[in-house]
Parts: C-alpha cells; structure tokens; sequence
C-alpha cells in the first residue's frame, strides 16, 4: 500500500481538549506574540538600508544582496527548522531562533563589509528568524486545536506579526531620531528577547501527537514526496512565490521609493507601519473568511486585488496621502495570504508534518522574496526609477491569482484509511 497522511480529526480533538480556553489563548499569545518581535524587527529593516549605506558607502544594490540574502536564508531554514519542530519540539527551536535574531541585529552596525552584512543580517537574522518564523509557528497553532478553528487561529497569529511591524517602525524611527541608527537597530534586538517566554508555552511536537492518536505519521521523506508529487501544492508554492516578491521589495525598498518620491523620510516609516497595521485587519479578516469561502479562491482574490492597486498607484500624484493610502491598500493582502495558504496545507497533508510541509511553501516564498529585494535595488541603480519593479509585480501578481484557480481542495486518504480499504 502506498502511504498517506494521516486524518486530521484525531489529531485535532486530541490536541484540543487538554486546553481550557484560557490555556488556548495563552498559546496563540506565546506564537502571535514571536511573531510579532521577529517579523516587527524583519520588516523595519528597510528603513535601515540607508543609513547603513552612508555608513559603509558599499552601495544600494550591494546592501540589497545582504537584505536579499536574509530573504532567501529565512526560507531556507524554516523547512529544516519546521521538521525539527515536528519531531524534538517547538520550544527548543524557537529558543535557538530567538537568540540568533538578536545576535545578528545587534552586531549588524559593527559589519563594514558586504560578507559581514550577509552574516549578520543575511544569516544570523534571518536564519534564527525562519526558526522562529512563520513555519513553526502555523505548526504549532495547528497541533493544538481543532480544524473548525485554524482559519481564525492562523488569522491571530499572522496578526501578530503584522502588529508588530506596526509598532517597531515608530518605535525604530524614534530611536533612530534620538540615539542614531546603530543604537536603535540594537535596542531592537535586545527587544527580541521578549519572545523567551513562549519557549515554556510551546512545548510538544506533532509526531508524538499523531502517534498518540493511533495513527502512523509518515516520515519527513515520505512526507515531502508525496506533497512535491501533488500538483495542487506546487501550484500553491508558485503563487507564494509571488508573494514572497511583492512583500520582500516592499518591506526593503518602500523607504527608497518614497525618497525617490520627494517625500520627507519620516512617510517611510509611516508607510511602513501602515502596511502592519491594516495586515491585522487583513489577516483577522482573512481567518474569519477561512472555512466560509474557499481558500483558493480567497488567494486570487487577494493577489489580483494587489496587482490592481499598484497599478493604480502607478497612475496616482505621488503625495504623501496617496502614499499612505496605498501603504494601507497592500496593508489589507501583505501577508492575509497566510492563512489560506497554511489552512490549505493543513487540509491536504494534516498536521503530523505541518510545519516542515509549510516551510517547503514558505521557502517558495523566500525565493521569490530574494528577487523581490535584489532586483529592487539593482533595477534602481542601473534606472535610476522601480518603476520596471513595479510592473514586474504587477504581471507577477495577475499570473498568481491565475495558478491557484485550478488547486484541488481535498483531504488526501489517511494511511489507516487506505489500509482498511
């Protein structure tokens, strides 16, 4: 007999019912809250780039690579760091990610060079946030309750980050404004710490939950062949490949096009947390939609929708309300593609490989994010203008809300299923 997942139902009720309510939101505080530090520290970054660039004068498209690199190792690790959660826990890795995201952000001013850029921000920082990212995280959510309510759970903790970059871009701009920017970007990753707590919350792991439940979880190989072979997920990958693009040139470059703009400094960081404030409503919104409409369809609504307003920003005045209109705008679809995209990998495969099955997507999405911050800068240096980023993300977005049209939302057989057949 060939091997499946296992079914969703038992893990699920298994999962759920040694939590009282308050013991299920203290969970989703402990990952919402992770997510919040991680993410809020990731995507303030931007705003760094150019004063690290007067600082070193290695050049845009040079700090680009470092930015790009911390794109393509966060995905990278949370594939690796998703099947070591499935198996030793969830706490031990986000307690080494933790720690790493810190170290990096506070040895980031020291690094002169391009080499030591991409060690700090690109590989310390980046990695230990994949590990304490999104991946593990949505794993971990999943394990512990029940399918009815993963959409609105997913929701929270993807609103926990977003909440986060709301908050760390004044926060960052104020302490830029006070201390400087070396000083600033390292109170950030001392505030980082503040994610040590959940270790102690997030304890367990999925494999020990699936063998409790009476079912045999399929091993990481096994697991990883089967969700490659299925065409529904790889269409999923490629159109979070997409968004991986549009977020990471936006969190990188958003500064560098309001300068570019004649805008003051200040709009950047504003801008920035618009786009974190209004991803809360998206992603709360996106959760509650999760089980009400079909998550395909959601996901192609939300990607044309953001290629329609930034071709519409194309043709507005470049003003400061324009600008944080639009801010709010790509606010709405950031990252409301998480829950879908996590709530259809939960669907097809269960939760028993969850985290390392949706850090295979999200590092997808890291690759189209490597493109996204790279070619933001170099297009920009040899143009002068993004404008040609801009409508690359524009085709980008309209083929992505085209490729997830034809996923199949189904419940793959269980491994006990099939052999009783």
């Amino acid at each position: 007999m060939s091997d499946s997942r296992p079914t969703t139902a038992a893990p699920a009720a298994g999962a759920a019912q040694p939590f009282a309510r308050h013991a299920l939101w203290l969970v989703l505080l402990a990952t919402a809250g992770t997510f919040a530090l991680t993410m809020g520290v990731r995507q303030t970054m931007g705003l760094f780039l150019s004063a690290v660039n007067t600082s070193t004068g290695l050049g845009v498209a040079s700090i680009s690579l470092a930015f790009a690199f911390g794109q393509l190792w966060w995905g990278l690790t949370q594939p690796f760091a998703g099947a070591v959660a499935d198996r030793i826990g969830t706490g031990r890795v986000v307690f080494i990610g933790v720690l790493l995201v810190a170290l990096g952000t506070v040895i980031t001013p020291y690094m002169t060079s391009t080499a030591g850029l991409i060690f700090a921000i690109g590989v310390l920082a980046a990695g230990g946030a994949g590990m304490a990212g999104p991946s593990v995280l949505m794993g971990a959510t999943a394990r512990l309750v029940s399918p009815a309510q993963r959409g609105l759970a997913t929701g929270i903790v993807n609103a926990g980050g977003s909440f986060g970059q709301f908050a760390m871009a004044p926060i960052a701009i104020g302490l830029t404004a006070a201390y400087g920017w070396a000083n600033s970007m390292q109170v950030l990753g001392f505030l980082i710490l503040l994610a040590l707590p959940a270790v102690f919350v997030l304890k367990g792991n999925s494999q020990a939950l699936a063998a409790a439940s009476g079912t045999k979880p399929l091993s990481a190989g096994e697991a990883v062949r089967q969700a490659l072979s299925l065409p529904s997920y790889r269409l999923l990958s490629l159109g979070f490949f997409v968004c991986g693009f549009h977020v990471a040139f936006l969190a990188t470059h958003l500064p560098g096009v309001i300068a570019a703009c004649g805008l003051p400094p200040e709009v950047g960081g504003w801008s920035l947390a618009m786009i974190g404030l209004f991803n809360i409503v998206g992603s709360l919104a996106m959760g509650w939609a999760v089980g009400r409409w079909r998550m395909k369809s959601l996901l192609s609504l939300l990607y044309a929708a953001r290629g329609l307003a930034v071709l519409i920003f194309l043709l507005s005045p470049k003003t400061t309300v324009v600008m944080l209109i639009f801010a709010a705008v790509m606010g709405v679809t950031f990252l409301s593609t998480v829950p879908p995209t996590a709530g259809l990998v939960a669907k097809m495969f269960g939760p028993s490989n969850m985290a390392m099955l949706f850090g295979i997507v999200m590092l997808a999405h890291q690759l189209g994010g490597f493109l996204g911050a790279y070619l933001g800068g170099t297009i920009f240096e040899a143009t002068g203008s993004y404008d040609w980023v801009w409508y690359i993300d524009i085709v980008l977005a309209a083929g992505a809300a085209l490729v997830n049209l034809p996923i199949r939302e189904a419940r793959l057989p269980s491994r006990t299923a099939k052999a009783a057949a």
